[in-house]
């Protein structure tokens, strides 16, 4: 095989704050280095596949008489996941007669409310779910976690190194050692169990499948696949420069003020407006060059305009997105990088404003390895066209900070919701035996934004109209039509499953767990820092601290010997300090509207069991409904105080006590009656195609006992 030999970035970046937590809220994402020369890797990985095919058919079909234990139940498991689908809407929508596919399913077979991780963030429930275990048995615990030596953040997913020798001929810089681009999730998920056993699976978009699992079966990666920044998604936002100016924009904004994502003049030349696309600094020229590609746009009515990139002509329409746009960077003679954008004209009077998706990885020729084998990404795309293969790929933080409508939100999600659709559909025509498994991401994006529309006195919502008070209802009821369509597609030889990983509730309040434990005597700023503007815990003063927060629910000890400037002794000072402040927290009081705002704090151990529990939090923080840690808190900064109305759009949440949030399960045969959870997915999959559960697994097989599959 050969190996990836160019960097996209050489080092993590943290430049654009809001920009790290795309997981945690809007924004574009922490620079991660990627990795380059995938025509020369696609091709090779194609010819390969081509000519070792018959030889893994024989391998595989000995493999499968060999390894597994008894007969499969039935021929084919399809799990369709909805990411973050809730119970509560989800039975109230069945009482009110709005979901007759999940309805029928639930007749047919079964429903349950399915129990989740602690806490239930997507990372970490659908990590439980590919290995049928508990975080600590696949070192997955939050979307991002610390640096022990630098207190900074860092992806808890992956682990990116860059190649460590390089050769300079003339302005260029050439790498000559291997780059490194490693999975952190331990454990072995379910569908390499099964390709072990000869069972040939096809994963679509299951979080922290990037870089992708190899096992006997395709693969498309999805969550921290970044865009060709090396970001998890960094918006454009283009606006007519006021003149000669460049500095401020004709609406009276400063470039500069711009919050997330990237704001660039267009420049008045001549009759049109000139503008470029921002590609990564070229990881080939020692001189970091920024590399670029200048397009124009022209006027054609108050509604539409044409843009000009290259030799294409994209015409646009005020509130349309363009179709998907490739574009080429040039690295260096006969060195590309490949991308795809989607432009959206917002306006053209009185000044011209355009919005440009994250830069994305051209799946034909993807600098990153986001499927498994590499060519089936390129497969994908002759089958369909072009599609998004960002992690986070519905722009949440365009809608945020204004850049994009809710209007073009929606059609952006469901844009990309048809994409997975198409997929779905060909691996379910193309896998008749086997494993099928395809995660949509637009019911846990939509809710996030929408919540507010359908929470009366949300503090987001404010006084604005309420124009979108049925987005959500009408997502819930495309997502039934989805498993209609998926019901009339499987045959009687089929079990289908229908679940999301954790359910949604409004996020209303902001926890600031660094401010309480300021407050609380347990961290301290230097001096003449009363409420930190620096993120990552930069006004920290750590000989007096003794525990800090970062991320989305933990809590970290100031442990000497681990952390670099650690204070508190581990062992029973350690042990002491935890249960202190996780039994303080546990029913912690919003004094502004007098109601509990952390359902529960626990200490780590009694969250989590297996090998990699010392990589937590210590302390595990559950909200209560309609609380989450604030925005300033997860990035390491410390507000005024420690509750804050949330005005921001991403207003609905799933970051609180598990037991407050579980997700749904739908079965198409009968299940067991006792409760289910999403560790149980991967058993209950393994034994209805005849595969011994692995001992490491901590989920049970949810099947009856003596339940007859007579249709097999």
């Amino acid at each position: 095989m050969v190996e990836p030999l160019v960097e996209l970035s050489s080092s993590w970046t943290f430049d654009n704050i809001s920009g790290l937590f795309a997981y945690i809220g809007p924004g574009a994402g922490l620079a991660i280095a990627g990795s380059f020369l995938a025509i020369l890797i696609a091709v090779l990985m194609a010819l390969l596949a081509i000519f070792t095919w018959p030889f893994r058919l024989v391998w595989r079909l000995l493999r499968g008489k060999r390894r597994r234990s008894h007969e499969a139940k039935v021929g084919r498991v399809v799990v369709l996941g909805l990411d973050g689908l809730d119970a509560d809407l989800t039975e109230k929508f069945l009482d009110e007669g709005l979901l007759p596919n999940l309805a029928t399913l639930r007749a047919q077979g079964a429903y349950h409310r399915l129990g989740t991780t602690y806490p239930p963030l997507s990372p970490v429930a659908w990590s439980s779910f590919s290995t049928g275990s508990n975080p600590g048995k696949h070192n997955i615990f939050d979307f991002i976690s610390r640096n022990p030596a630098t207190y900074g953040p860092v992806i808890s997913s992956v682990h990116i190194r860059p190649p460590r020798r390089t050769l300079s001929i003339g302005p260029y810089r050439l790498p000559v050692s291997r780059a490194e681009i490693r999975g952190l999730r331990k454990s072995k998920p379910f569908w390499s169990v099964l390709g072990d056993a000869g069972v040939f699976s096809a994963v679509l978009r299951v979080p922290i499948t990037f870089p992708c699992d190899r096992f006997d079966g395709v693969q498309l990666a999805a969550m921290s696949v970044p865009d060709v920044l090396g970001t998890q998604g960094t918006h454009f936002r283009y606006v007519e420069a006021n003149g000669e100016s460049t500095s401020r924009l004709s609406n009276g904004e400063s470039i500069d003020s711009y919050g997330a994502g990237q704001c660039l003049p267009l420049k008045p030349q001549g009759n049109v407006l000139a503008g470029y696309l921002q590609g990564p600094a070229n990881p080939l020229r020692g001189d970091g060059q920024e590399v670029r590609i200048p397009f124009t746009v022209k006027r054609e009515s108050d509604q539409q305009a044409v843009l000009t990139i290259g030799s294409q002509r994209l015409e646009l329409i005020v509130g349309q997105h363009s179709e998907w746009t490739r574009v080429t960077f040039r690295l260096a003679p006969a060195v590309k990088l490949r991308g795809i954008c989607r432009f959206n004209l917002r306006q053209v009077e009185p000044h011209l404003e355009l919005y440009c998706t994250p830069i994305q990885f051209d799946p034909t020729s993807p600098a990153m390895p986001i499927s498994h084998p590499p060519v089936y990404a390129h497969y994908l795309s002759r089958r369909q066209g072009l599609f998004a293969t960002l992690g986070l790929a519905e722009d949440t933080s365009a809608l945020s900070d204004g850049t994009i409508s809710e209007d073009t939100f929606l059609e952006q999600a469901y844009q990309i919701h048809d994409e997975r659709r198409r997929m779905f559909f060909d691996a379910l025509d193309r896998v008749r035996h086997g494993l099928v498994v395809c995660v949509f991401d637009g019911p846990d994006r939509i809710q996030h934004m929408f919540w507010r529309f359908m929470d009366p006195g949300h503090p987001a919502l404010g006084d604005r109209p309420n124009t979108h008070a049925t987005a959500i209802r009408e997502m819930y009821q495309k997502m039934d039509l989805l498993v209609g369509e998926a019901r009339e597609k499987i045959g009687p030889d089929t079990a289908l499953f229908v679940m999301s990983d954790h359910g949604f509730k409004p996020f209303r309040r902001n926890v600031d767990l660094n401010r309480w434990l300021l407050e609380n005597d347990y961290l301290h700023l230097k001096d003449g820092a009363q409420a930190s503007s620096n993120s990552y815990l930069a006004d920290v003063d750590w000989q007096q601290t003794r525990a800090f927060a970062v991320g989305l629910s933990g809590l970290f000890i100031n442990q000497r010997g681990r952390e670099a400037q650690g204070i508190v002794p581990a062992g029973t000072q350690k042990d002491q300090l935890v249960s202190e402040i996780a039994e303080k927290l546990t029913g912690l009081v919003d004094p502004d509207h007098g109601t509990v705002a952390i359902h529960e704090a626990v200490p780590r151990e009694r969250a989590y069991q297996g090998p990699y529990v010392e990589g937590a939090p210590d302390i595990v923080a559950g909200y209560n409904v309609g609380y989450r840690v604030s925005w300033d808190s997860a990035v390491g900064k410390t507000s005024p105080t420690v509750f804050s109305n949330n005005v921001k759009p991403w207003s609905g949440d799933h970051c609180i006590h598990p037991a407050l949030v579980p997700g749904i399960l739908f079965s198409s045969i009968p299940l067991d009656d006792r409760d289910a959870h999403i560790t149980d997915l991967a058993p209950t999959t393994l034994d209805l195609l005849g595969v011994t559960t692995p001992e490491y697994m901590d989920g049970k097989s949810l099947l009856c006992e003596g339940e007859n599959f007579s249709s097999t």
